[in-house]
């Protein structure tokens, strides 16, 4: 079952939509939404989740209470500068959008969600990605554009399924080689990246068919 709230200037979520345990797709995007209630833990069927466009500053720990959330989760454009640590049990979760926040350090909690196929964190503020990015093992895209970043982990290296790597608009310095040993990147995107000396190793990645955006 679908409801679809999207637009229709809520500024609060009715009651009487954490009753619909059915639901398996709830979009409240673009609100203005300040606060989710803790019943939200309530919707264990949904499985997309859109709260895009809002102004939400937290998140309630409930919504780790979702396992079943495995197709969508929007929390992009909200004021957004840290996430509960029970979103680390969302491990069937495929895709995630939390661009557009105010995020200033990499949520580590996200490395716990194993699922993920395409992470978008583009447009906070954060330096630094934790090693632990290793552990999302199915990721095929990640999405980093416009953040504080200057140099990326040698663990990006394991990322073994990974075919976009985009870091468009970052004050990168250098990068690891291990970006070099990527089996099947297809994409990386450096363009608006000034300040990084052109590494030895992206002409053999050329070579091998991966198109890089300078």
């Amino acid at each position: 079952m679908v409801l679809n709230l999207w637009k229709k200037n809520l500024g609060a979520v009715p009651p009487s939509v954490w009753q619909q345990s059915n639901l398996d797709t709830l979009i409240l995007a673009d609100n203005q939404l300040t606060e989710i209630s803790e019943q939200i833990g309530r919707l264990s069927s949904l499985r997309t989740l859109d709260l895009g466009h809002n102004q939400l500053t937290s998140l309630p720990d409930t919504l780790g209470n979702l396992t079943n959330l495995s197709d969508f989760l929007y929390l992009h454009d909200n004021r957004l500068a840290q996430l509960p640590s029970s979103i680390r049990q969302l491990e069937r979760l495929r895709y995630l959008n939390l661009s557009q926040n105010a995020f200033l350090v990499f949520p580590e909690c996200l490395c716990n969600l194993s699922g993920l196929i395409e992470l978008r964190i583009t447009d906070n503020r954060f330096a630094t990605l934790p090693s632990c990015i290793a552990q999302l093992s199915q990721l095929r895209e990640l999405h980093l554009r416009n953040n504080n970043l200057t140099t990326l982990p040698i663990t990006i290296g394991k990322l073994s399924e990974l075919r976009q790597l985009d870091l468009r608009g970052n004050p990168i310095r250098s990068l690891p080689d291990t970006i070099a040993e990527l089996p099947k990147l297809e994409k990386l995107d450096l363009r608006w990246v000034d300040s990084l000396p052109a590494p030895a190793w992206l002409p053999s990645l050329e070579a091998r068919g991966c198109v890089i955006y300078r």
